[in-house]
């Protein structure tokens, strides 16, 4: 899909999904996990075992398999997963036109070399293969991921102070964002 320097971004597709679950599902939880051990609010709180995160990716990569969301990876070029992110196309029939992003993380040994903003023009272009014009995600206000998004070109549509929980228990605001995507 996508190229740096010694960093590619492609779709799993649902063969793989299928085929390749258990290796996938390994990879991709060090990266959960490793989001979450640096503090990152994406749902899961510490300690996070990891049969728990190995059981969220399962989950997943059966809904990538079933067509129900877009699977994609970040990989150096050894073939390591350092980054992901999911566009999730299963919405209700009133939505036809819409998806969710989730799950944007980079591994904190890979961040600060465009891999998450790599991410992000990978998943407006997979939307926009699946037809999709209106995007929609959620993320802790005032971070890191805030500014990347609105540097991707996404706009807020408003916040929800106390919304979630950091992976220590403590509150944190939640930022929606949306973004229009022409076809």
């Amino acid at each position: 899909m996508s190229t740096s320097a010694a960093v590619s971004v492609r779709r799993i597709s649902a063969g793989e999904a299928r085929e390749h679950a258990a290796p996938l599902a390994e990879a991709l939880s060090d990266v959960l996990i490793d989001c979450v051990e640096g503090g990152a609010s994406v749902s899961f709180m510490l300690p996070l075992p990891r049969a728990k995160a190995q059981a969220f990716w399962r989950g997943v990569l059966e809904g990538a398999a079933r067509h129900e969301r877009v699977l994609l990876v970040a990989e150096t070029s050894e073939g390591r997963i350092i980054g992901t992110v999911q566009l999730i196309t299963a919405l209700p029939d009133n939505q036809p036109h819409r998806a969710d992003i989730a799950k944007m993380l980079v591994h904190r040994d890979a961040r600060r070399r465009g891999v998450a903003a790599e991410l992000m023009a990978a998943v407006d272009h997979a939307a926009r293969e699946e037809g999709k014009t209106v995007l929609v995600l959620d993320t802790v206000t005032g971070g890191d991921a805030e500014r990347l998004y609105q540097r991707a070109g996404w706009q807020i549509a408003g916040t929800v102070p106390n919304y979630a929980l950091m992976p220590d228990g403590a509150y944190c605001g939640t930022t929606f964002m949306h973004k229009q995507l022409k076809v």
